[in-house]
């Protein structure tokens, strides 16, 4: 499993939608993204974030749906992104979108 840089923060998320055919080759970096984003330490940055899984059979790309507490989305498409570029893609919007986060990169 890839490891990640730090902690999952998903203070600014208000929902991650993980859709996935597990019989495809190419979902193993979306599988991990799943687990770290599920996992207690991130959950507990979050509680009120809805983390939904969606297995389908359909041969489909796996995909991330992130929808954020301002509306904003963003899509990743798991077959091209490797685990950590996905956890850095969503660590760099939140701590974009973090008022806490901003402050404290100005002390």
């Amino acid at each position: 499993m890839a490891a990640s840089g730090g902690a999952v923060v998903l203070k600014t998320v208000k929902k991650i939608i993980v859709q996935f055919c597990p019989f495809e080759f190419n979902v193993r970096s979306t599988r991990e993204f799943l687990v770290m984003v599920g996992s207690e330490k991130a959950r507990v940055t979050n509680r009120n974030c809805e983390v939904i899984t969606d297995v389908k059979h359909d041969r489909s790309e796996p995909t991330i749906d992130i929808t954020f507490l301002d509306g904003e989305r963003l899509v990743m498409k798991g077959s091209k992104l490797t685990t950590q570029e996905m956890l850095s893609a969503l660590q760099t919007r939140c701590s974009a979108k973090d008022p806490q986060a901003k402050a404290g990169d100005k002390k």
